[in-house]
């Protein structure tokens, strides 16, 4: 395993801000990391880059031990954290080739990550110059430099615009054919575009740890459907034994929630002709990555 986290718990005080967590990330995956502020997903992070003792259980990063080899670990993982400690005095040319000697890296390296991150356009600037778009694209230039087989990005993301983003996404698509990357983002869209896998953390405890297409499977379906007259709600709840709810949109149209696999559509429709109702409109609705986020969090 690229990445191992074994009964982790971080404590300040009597805070406990990660309780207790374990996960594991195979070569070659893509995992999004979300929760709430203050969940623990930066304290994590930090901690399995080597940037902060855990106060209790083990970590290790590409076999290597956190705690017992964290320079080691160190040179062999990529880390963007959340707020992105960067030079502005320096050029961007500059600041690529400081950070390739730390990691003994060829400076022919720095003009391979200048064009895989687009920086090209603002390579001759000084970093103070720089959009907080393209800033953010030099501190996953410099995550990337020394080629590391672990990515460990805290929003990556930050600040760049629409175009910005589906390049980045397309490279952390790319990148992680080969490494393993963890990334937290509280951008739902990029979680499904990117991630193989979701874990979410909630009060330093972990609350779902899944294949993104398992965690959007669900029990519960929704269907929007809409009716030439009004019906009241306890016919609804006669009708169907696995109706957990019902909610009246607008008028005639109503949101049915259903606790079943079974496609409940034909019986909505078995529902209209037993009770002399026309049906107007129909749909299935999937409950969306958000929606279960918002579930699993508050």
């Amino acid at each position: 395993m690229s990445i191992e986290v074994i009964q982790l718990t971080k404590q300040y005080g009597q805070q406990i801000a990660v309780n207790n967590i374990s996960f594991t990330i195979p070569k070659g995956e893509i995992v999004g990391f979300l929760g709430p502020n203050g969940a623990g997903k930066s304290t994590t992070m930090k901690m399995l880059t080597s940037f902060l003792n855990p106060t209790s259980g083990s970590l290790k990063v590409n076999g290597y031990d956190v705690l017992k080899q964290p320079l080691a670990v160190k040179g062999s993982i990529g880390y963007l954290p959340e707020h992105n400690p960067l030079y502005p005095e320096m050029y961007v040319r500059e600041f690529l080739s400081f950070q390739a000697s730390i990691y003994n890296t060829p400076k022919s390296r720095i003009k391979d990550v200048i064009a895989l991150t687009g920086l090209l356009p603002e390579a001759s600037k000084k970093i103070g110059q720089l959009s907080k778009g393209y800033r953010q694209r030099v501190g996953l230039a410099a995550a990337l430099l020394h080629n590391p087989d672990v990515l460990i990005l805290d929003e990556p993301t930050t600040g760049l615009d629409p175009n910005q983003l589906l390049e980045i996404r397309h490279l952390i698509k790319e990148v992680g054919k080969e490494k393993t990357v963890l990334l937290s983002t509280h951008i739902m869209q990029e979680v499904s575009a990117i991630c193989d896998r979701v874990i979410i953390i909630n009060k330093g405890t972990i609350v779902a740890d899944k294949r993104l297409n398992e965690l959007q499977q669900n029990k519960e379906q929704l269907i929007e459907v809409a009716f030439d007259y009004k019906v009241e709600e306890q016919i609804f709840y006669k009708a169907f034994q696995t109706l957990t709810k019902v909610v009246c949109i607008h008028d005639t149209l109503y949101e049915l929630s259903f606790s079943s696999e079974k496609d409940m559509r034909p019986s909505v429709f078995d529902f209209a002709h037993d009770n002399d109702l026309k049906i107007i409109q129909l749909h299935h609705k999937n409950k969306d990555l958000e929606s279960l986020f918002r579930e699993l969090t508050v």
